[in-house]
């Protein structure tokens, strides 16, 4: 990290919290996830739906979850493939499943409440460092570094410099993270969904809004003179005419039926058959489609 403009660690935190946090009291988007009727498990289920997928998507399927399942035991007595099924069109729908095996161990491990310790959330199916670190912080108000991808680019920004961060998270954005935390839990935990909300509506990845930003005149790559990318190329998402669009098709087809789909309807929404074949190979690999005798296929039961 260069000396400038931050030499002083510990006014460079001092400088940071106070603006943004107070930013974050008066611009915070009120989300159904941050209210405080959502409890632990609104905040987990926002977390597992949020992930690569932007809020205006995740909201009505949020709260039809809710909805029908508000509370962890509710999901757990339901068949991994009603999650499947309820997840929609959010993608990645691996989530759901890993949602669904959280909701199973909480309700036979920790009675049916989405645990408090850090350890016993990491320790839960398809919950990761992110995960663990968000609910924790978001819905108990623990003292957590909380790195996604909107914090990862405001702290690059602002106190490293340069205008994205790497590919994947590195040990030094979370040693930074870790230094940067507010020694107050309270604290740390506002600071965290802040500096989220910061990524998200101003420190945006296209068309920054620095005039609109609480630390600008702070930022050590708007000081720089905003110098461009320097680092490997950034990956972009493509849909089209990939295997995740065509086991998208696939699962649109069995989300819709409730009984057995034969291989000759599903054969339908491809017209290419060596990547159709793969791509409901590995639905069937990754446990979100079941094939039955017959050449039957449905959401999986179990």
């Amino acid at each position: 990290m260069d000396a400038e403009p931050w030499e002083d660690r510990k006014a460079m935190t001092e400088m940071l919290h106070t603006p943004v946090i107070a930013w974050f009291d008066a611009h915070a988007r009120d989300l159904p996830w941050r209210r405080p009727e959502a409890g632990p498990w609104g905040v987990m289920v926002s977390e597992f739906m949020l992930q690569q997928t932007p809020v205006n998507r995740v909201l009505p399927v949020y709260e039809e979850w809710l909805s029908r399942w508000p509370r962890p035991a509710d999901l757990a007595k339901e068949a991994p493939g009603e999650a499947v099924r309820a997840w929609g069109r959010l993608g990645y729908p691996r989530r759901a499943l890993r949602l669904h095996g959280a909701a199973v161990a909480i309700t036979e491990r920790h009675g049916g409440d989405v645990p408090t310790d850090h350890g016993q959330l990491l320790a839960l199916p398809g919950i990761g460092e992110y995960t663990a670190a968000a609910v924790a912080s978001f819905a108990y108000g623990q003292r957590h570094p909380v790195l996604d991808t909107n914090v990862r680019r405001v702290f690059a920004r602002a106190v490293t410099g340069v205008q994205y961060p790497p590919n994947a998270t590195t040990a030094a954005e979370r040693r930074l993270a870790r230094e940067l935390l507010p020694e107050s839990e309270s604290t740390a935990a506002r600071w965290a969904a802040a500096s989220m909300e910061l990524g998200a509506l101003v420190c945006t990845a296209k068309n920054e809004g620095c005039g609109r930003c609480p630390i600008a005149a702070q930022c050590a790559w708007r000081l720089a003179g905003k110098p461009e990318h320097a680092g490997p190329p950034r990956r972009g998402q493509t849909y089209a005419g990939t295997d995740r669009q065509v086991r998208g098709k696939l699962l649109a087809v069995l989300r819709e039926a409730h009984t057995p789909v034969p291989q000759g309807v599903l054969d339908r929404v491809w017209h290419e058959p060596v990547q159709r074949a793969r791509a409901l190979d590995g639905l069937v690999t990754d446990g979100l489609v079941e094939p039955l005798p017959g050449g039957l296929y449905r959401l999986p039961l179990s």
